[in-house]
């Protein structure tokens, strides 16, 4: 098979998070969503390094022989680009705090002091503050050097490392940032107001907590490794380990040290040898850490112009005007899009079956449960009705696995059918099914969606959800739950596609098709909207699709591996991506078919985890309504020149340029008004 040429994943996701930075550097975005993108980049790129930094260090410890037989990079080159590439995003950053946002807070008349900058009125608060608020909170102070085992660092906390006037030790207090908040808003004065980080109330009182005089005191951070590092058993004993193991990530192996860039060399010296770090393990950063805290940043002023216009979620027309939503199910499908719609159709549902004397059966698969779940709320009235409730739990779902394991009891302790995770693999599929008894037969209603059962994500997330009781979907969707209970070993289904059983080879069918159309003089093209494009089979079929003269245009959120534009490779494809107000999570993908066209949707992205490696599912969208409204939706998406980036070979996100006239397109935007008219 012909080679061709991809980006490494890692090096295409930092490219997206810099699509992230961009939106914080974008001075048409309200100044208080700025500060929140500032926030998602900095939450993101913790996460990078707690999983996939972890893991390519990890790689690193294999043998030069065994990186080069089971990997596709070399671990320490991968590293090291990766580093260079973090602290010019970082260095951006923190120009985009320091020389765009501050200036603008200022301006606005809101000053985020430091204690250099108190005035007198604000000591005397400050004092009583730490006094009233974080002096109860505090550790113990540590006092260590080099011949001592050092200090743990707990995951993301955040700590001072202090070298003493008069002692060779040095000292470290932690910022007791979980048990206060992280900023204070100090009194206003003269139509000015006055915010300070907690970090600066508590250096204000450092020589009073430390007890001794001090030189200098420098933020630190540490980010660890966020695998769980289990074996993959099957249910009772992968969720007792699951259960045990969700404390030890916080005490994993360190990824990223981030720290004062102020710091002395000598003191950081010192710091290397005490926690034994590595040069790889060090990240300069500025004084501050943890700016995803920023997600609560206050705004004193309240000012509606520092913030997005509002978009409250709208009512469904047909689902709102209806009696009972099952039995407009029977008559036709449905389809939600979230956050443009409103969200209690879904617990409103299942609340419904539980009262229907005629339901018997409620299925779900649950992947990331809300910690106030009114899905699992709605599960457990349906259960104290005498419904049986089964429930598929992902425990796997990284950094939800507490929540999912909490709701996973409670159904159990209500007399639900609870099912864990699948030895090998994880179930990412959006499922829900309603078996109701109908002429002395069960008809299926179901809920095929692209996004968690999660009513916190739905408001923020780009999302599509089906709902309907065609037997072609409905009645297959048995076969997903089938296949979860141990019923049956490989479903067999004619119209969904189920990963990792038919997925690929089906997508695989689809291009060929395009392929053949093409050669032809068929209408021959594809529109592929997706978070990831990673697996390196599919990006060489859409090559060879290229090649043939085939016309792909890509929306891709995150990761993609596809360099298109490039001439004998990728010519006929294009690739944007769109970041703005709403995460872009919904998959959808269309085939012209040689003029017939035909769309599906998904909650599987083209990475091979996704095709081979979790329970997904791939539904065609039959009602011609549904299919125009997700059209329309899409065209919106590739017309967008407001908020769309192209993907380059470069990776450098330029803005979608708008001709000369063109009419500005913001999509998310249009297809509020769009869905709302």
């Amino acid at each position: 098979m012909e080679k061709f040429e991809h980006v490494q994943r890692d090096l295409s996701w930092l490219a997206f998070n810099h699509r992230v930075l961009q939106e914080a550097k974008d001075e048409n975005v309200p100044l208080y969503e700025r500060i929140k993108f500032l926030a998602i980049y900095s939450s993101n790129l913790d996460e990078f390094f707690r999983v996939r930094v972890a893991s390519l260090r990890s790689f690193k410890q294999l043998k030069k022989k065994d990186q080069k037989e089971l990997l596709d990079i070399k671990p320490k080159k991968q590293l090291k680009e990766i580093r260079k590439i973090v602290q010019q995003q970082q260095s951006e950053f923190g120009a985009i705090f320091r020389g765009q946002i501050l200036p603008q807070l200022k301006e606005n008349q809101i000053f985020l002091l430091d204690e250099q900058a108190y005035s007198e009125d604000h000591k005397q608060f400050v004092k009583q503050y730490f006094s009233e608020n974080i002096k109860d909170c505090l550790k113990p102070v540590i006092f260590f050097d080099e011949d001592q085992a050092p200090p743990f660092l707990k995951n993301k906390g955040l700590y001072f490392i202090i070298s003493l006037k008069n002692s060779s030790s040095l000292a470290l207090v932690e910022l007791p940032s979980e048990e206060c908040k992280r900023f204070v808003t100090l009194p206003p004065k003269y139509g000015q107001y006055f915010i300070t980080f907690s970090d600066d109330i508590l250096r204000f009182h450092l020589e009073e907590i430390v007890g001794q005089e001090i030189l200098a005191a420098y933020a630190v951070k540490v980010s660890r490794d966020a695998e769980l590092y289990i074996e993959d058993e099957f249910a009772g004993d992968l969720i007792e380990k699951i259960r045990s193991s969700l404390d030890e990530r916080n005490i994993g192996l360190p990824t990223r040290f981030l720290f004062d860039s102020s710091m002395s060399s000598e003191i950081l010296e010192r710091i290397k040898v005490i926690f034994n770090l590595k040069k790889d393990d060090l990240i300069p950063g500025a004084r501050y850490h943890n700016f995803n805290d920023f997600f609560g940043f206050p705004d004193p002023t309240d000012s509606s112009a520092f913030h997005d216009e509002p978009c409250p979620p709208l009512v469904h027309i047909e689902l709102e005007s209806c009696s009972s939503i099952i039995s407009l199910l029977g008559e036709k499908d449905v389809m939600l899009h979230f956050p443009y719609h409103q969200y209690k159709y879904v617990p409103q549902m299942i609340k419904e079956a539980a009262n229907d004397p005629q339901v018997e059966n409620i299925k779900i698969t649950l992947y990331r449960v809300a910690s106030k779940s009114d899905v699992v709320l709605a599960l457990l009235e349906a259960l104290e009705k005498g419904k049986s409730v089964t429930a598929f739990i992902e425990a796997k779902a990284r950094f939800d696995e507490a929540s999912n394991l909490y709701w996973g009891d409670r159904l159990m302790e209500a007399g639900g059918k609870v099912l864990y995770s699948y030895p090998g693999i994880k179930v990412h599929s959006k499922l829900l099914l309603v078996q109701r008894r109908e002429e002395d037969e069960l008809r299926n209603y179901a809920y095929l969606g692209t996004g968690n059962f999660n009513e916190k994500t739905a408001k923020l997330y780009g999302d599509h959800a089906l709902l309907t009781s065609d037997p072609r979907l409905a009645n297959e969707v048995t076969q997903v739950f089938d296949l979860l209970e141990r019923k049956i070993i490989i479903p067999k289904s004619k119209h969904i596609m189920i990963s990792p059983f038919s997925t690929r080879q089906r997508f695989t069918q689809l291009i060929e098709k395009e392929i053949s159309n093409c050669r032809q003089g068929k209408p021959a093209y594809m529109i592929l909207k997706m978070n990831s494009l990673e697996d390196t089979e599919m990006i060489n079929h859409l090559y060879r699709a290229s090649q043939a003269g085939v016309k792909i245009q890509l929306i891709v959120r995150g990761i993609c591996c596809l360099i298109p534009g490039i001439e004998g490779m990728s010519e006929n494809i294009e690739a944007s991506s769109i970041i703005d107000r709403f995460l872009e999570h919904a998959r959808v993908y269309i085939f012209a078919n040689g003029g017939k066209e035909i769309m599906y949707t998904a909650s599987a992205d083209w990475m091979g985890r996704n095709l081979d490696r979790r329970i997904e599912v791939v539904m065609p969208i039959y009602d011609p309504d549904i299919f125009q409204e997700i059209r329309n939706i899409i065209n919106l998406q590739l017309q967008d020149n407001t908020k769309a980036r192209w993907i380059t070979e470069q990776q450098d996100n330029p803005y979608k340029e708008d001709l000369e006239g063109d009419v500005k397109i913001r999509a998310q935007m249009k297809t509020y008004q769009l869905l709302k008219e």
